[in-house]
């Protein structure tokens, strides 16, 4: 009972803030409303922390119709957004690897630890010459306030045109309670100096994520 007395007061809480960044135009009406739907999915995980995670992960219900890049696949030339209004080349700096983690939505539950923990450990994957840069479809103020409210240590790069998303295969079709809709599937992908993928995590879970991506890119 007194978990779903904390239940019903963070949900409250968040619809009120799903609310207040559609009025400020950093989400859509249509990510509003997926957010809207997600909250219950939210309140879980945030008062039942030993919830399975398939309980609390939207599984994509089909593959996305565009072929998408795979390990080997060069890495195409792509720019987009990022907080702070300039234009970022999607592309390994010279003599590193560059990390790419797709996530659904700014500021929810799961996107904030996934985004804190690559944070936490960006001096580390710096030390393994290594660079991270998150991508979603949010607009680029949603990205700045994300970024500014965490202080996160990576760029974030807006995709609302789904430029990335499309050519990577993570933008696709998802089923949730029963409901269906189309929205980023969690994935990871890792692009050696060359510009060739090297590694794609897909339907990533959360927990310990950030720390699998530093072992693989650490030197052996």
């Amino acid at each position: 009972e007194a978990r779903l007395d904390r239940a019903r007061r963070w949900a409250k809480e968040w619809r009120f803030r799903v609310g207040v960044h559609h009025l400020r135009g950093l989400i859509d009406a249509e990510t509003a409303g997926r957010e809207y739907a997600d909250v219950a999915d939210a309140s879980l995980r945030a008062v039942w922390p030993e919830a399975k995670p398939a309980a609390v992960e939207s599984t994509p219900a089909v593959t996305p119709a565009a072929t998408p890049l795979r390990e080997g696949s060069r890495l195409p030339a792509l720019t987009l957004p990022r907080d702070g209004g300039d234009r970022m080349p999607l592309a390994p700096a010279m003599g590193r690897n560059l990390v790419i983690f797709f996530y659904p939505r700014a500021d929810t539950p799961g996107c904030t630890k996934e985004a804190m923990d690559f944070s936490r450990l960006a001096a580390d994957f710096d030390a393994a010459k290594t660079d991270i840069v998150g991508i979603s479809a949010d607009p680029r103020r949603a990205q700045e306030a994300f970024r500014d409210k965490h202080d996160l240590a990576m760029p974030l790069l807006s995709d609302e045109n789904h430029d990335a998303l499309e050519a990577f295969g993570v933008w696709g079709e998802k089923s949730m309670y029963g409901r269906t809709f189309l929205g980023i599937i969690r994935t990871t992908v890792v692009v050696g100096p060359d510009s060739r993928i090297r590694k794609v995590w897909r339907n990533v879970k959360v927990d310990g994520h950030a720390d699998e991506v530093l072992a693989y890119v650490r030197p052996a």
